[in-house]
């Protein structure tokens, strides 16, 4: 049974019980108080019950308070689907699926004329009106987890300085040595400037949402939406969007892909150091 329902009818429940209750005491000096205590909670029941359609986050907690944890929902805030092409989430019977489309513009402000800003405001403009359903356009800076990149510098470091232990131990020619260890002082440098700071990734996205009985229902239908949205994108602006897949998906939702904890704690240690120094 539906949560909302089960309080609305336990506390309507209650407030009927009450009443029988009131109504069967005695009309006496003794009892009048009495009396009237049990009328006032039924009427404090019987309000309840009729708030909880719209306040039963507030009201759940009034009656969970003396527990030691409280389940404010007990269900998932979001998952991603098993095509892994959108993000899920519950509400109430209905299952709303959302799905990002990535955006590749290439053109920045700073680099148009006056005629190519309007222009460009213009195909604005007609984007926002391909779709007929809710829509939401967004540029958004992402800080970029380089933990990949830098480990994929180290690695390749590592095997030309392999390479050059083979040539130093093969007598090869010097030339060839030293166009391995230029190669090596290259993949270095490379190295340090990634290191030194932070570096943000430009995103620019629309996200669009369907609403199903069923997941497989939410999903098709907002796998349909994309399509359409997509293909007029691509007709406005002449580049091809793609959907956002996989844990790339998560980059939207969660605050530790937007902001990788690496960085932070790259960026806590770096500010240590400076403050030591």
């Amino acid at each position: 049974m539906d949560k909302k329902l089960l309080v609305f009818l336990g506390l309507l429940g209650l407030s009927f019980i009450l009443l029988l209750i009131a109504s069967f005491i005695p009309l006496s000096i003794a009892t009048d108080v009495v009396k009237l205590l049990i009328l006032a909670v039924a009427v404090v029941a019987n309000v309840l019950a009729f708030s909880s359609r719209y306040y039963l986050y507030m009201i759940l907690p009034l009656f969970q308070q003396r527990t030691r944890n409280i389940t404010l929902s007990d269900q998932s805030p979001y998952w991603l689907s098993s095509t892994s092409d959108s993000i899920l989430r519950k509400e109430g019977d209905d299952f709303l699926a959302t799905v990002y489309i990535n955006i590749p513009l290439y053109r920045s402000a700073t680099e148009m004329s006056d005629e190519e800003k309007l222009d460009f405001a213009q195909q604005v403009s007609r984007l926002v009106g391909i779709s007929k359903e809710p829509t939401r356009f967004t540029t958004q800076l992402y800080v970029m987890n380089k933990d990949s990149y830098i480990q994929k510098l180290r690695d390749t470091i590592t095997m030309v300085e392999e390479e050059e232990a083979k040539l130093v131990a093969s007598n090869a020619a010097q030339s060839e040595i030293e166009r391995v260890r230029g190669k090596s002082a290259m993949w270095r440098k490379m190295l340090d400037n990634v290191g030194r700071g932070s570096s943000l990734e430009l995103s620019s996205y629309a996200a669009l949402s369907a609403r199903g009985g069923k997941e497989f229902e939410a999903i098709s239908m907002v796998q349909q939406k994309a399509r359409e949205l997509m293909s007029g994108i691509g007709a406005t602006f002449g580049v091809s969007p793609n959907i956002v897949l996989g844990n790339e998906l998560l980059k939207f939702v969660e605050p530790e892909y937007l902001i990788p904890f690496s960085t932070i704690s790259e960026q806590i240690t770096k500010n240590i150091q400076e403050e030591v120094i």
